[in-house]
Order: structure tokens, then C-alpha cells, then sequence
């Protein structure tokens, strides 16, 4: 089994541009640049699951904590911008969700390849969370996370 790539605390994280649940496109680079924050780059398998749903609304009910203490919240998976835009309107998340389809911002950040699922190894979506800093380097990376509880390790790690 191959390991996809890890990103670690230092590296340039790969800038991207992928459309929203509009179908707008939305480039890192230019989150970055625009609100001078840092972001919290979360990767889910799939909108309207259990888990995603679970994880996306902790984000959302958390996000003006991290909005105030300096980030933006972008969460990314697969889907296409239809979905993304039917998951965001009913679970009222309020932070862009990003649609990658083709899955090479996924790779490009490790959020996707072999993973264990049930006990089979499955290639997929590796629920991953990654902070890019400011000046566009990684700050944080976790990986293979858990859904439940996810939101208030990234609190505690950050200080918020």
C-alpha cells in the first residue's frame, strides 16, 4: 500500500482553485490575500453523510470563534457544486464548500488514497484537516481524524 503524500508544518501548501457551491471559482491564494487570515482547510468524503454533516455543523456553529480569532473555514470533498449548494442550504453552513471532482487538490494535500474502510482497503477521501497560514505555508495537518470531536481538537491546538 502506498502512502499518499502527508503535508507537514513548514511546507508551501499547494494553492488551488475550485469552484463553490455556486459554482464561483475560489482560489487559496487570493483567501488568503483578501482577508489577511489564516484558513482551516477541512477535506470530507461526501456531503449529506452522517459524519460530514456532523463535522460541517461543528465547523459552522464554531466559525465566529475562528473567524475571530483569525481564520476562515473553507471545507472541501468531491462533490459537485449542485450538491455542495443542496448540503450547504440544509444544514445552513455559512463558509464556502469547495467541490473537487477530479480530486487533485485532495491528492495534492493528502486527503486522498488508500484508506481502511471497514476493515477492506478502499481508495477515498482521508478526513483530513489542514491550517494554511497567512504566508501561504502549513501551519497544521491532521489526518485520518474522527468526525465527532474534530472541531474542538483544532480549537484546543489552536488556541481558540
Amino acid at each position: 500500500m502506498s502512502e499518499p503524500i502527508r503535508l507537514a508544518p513548514g511546507d508551501q501548501a499547494p494553492d488551488f482553485t475550485l469552484p463553490d457551491a455556486d459554482g464561483k471559482p475560489v482560489t487559496l491564494s487570493e483567501v488568503l490575500a483578501e482577508t489577511g487570515k489564516s484558513v482551516v482547510l477541512y477535506f470530507y468524503p461526501a456531503a449529506m453523510t452522517p459524519g460530514c454533516t456532523t463535522e460541517s455543523c461543528d465547523f459552522r456553529d464554531n466559525l465566529r470563534d475562528f473567524d475571530s480569532a483569525g481564520f476562515t473555514v473553507l471545507g472541501l470533498s468531491p462533490d459537485t457544486p449542485d450538491r455542495l449548494a443542496a448540503f450547504r442550504d440544509k444544514e445552513g453552513l455559512t463558509f464556502p464548500l469547495l467541490g473537487d471532482p477530479e480530486k487533485g487538490t485532495l491528492r495534492a494535500y493528502g486527503a486522498f488514497g488508500e484508506k481502511k474502510n471497514y476493515g477492506r482497503l478502499v481508495q477515498g477521501v482521508i478526513r483530513s484537516t489542514v491550517v494554511v497560514g497567512t504566508d501561504g505555508r502549513v501551519t497544521r495537518a491532521f489526518y485520518n481524524v474522527k468526525a465527532t470531536g474534530h472541531v474542538a481538537r483544532i480549537r484546543r491546538e489552536l488556541g481558540i
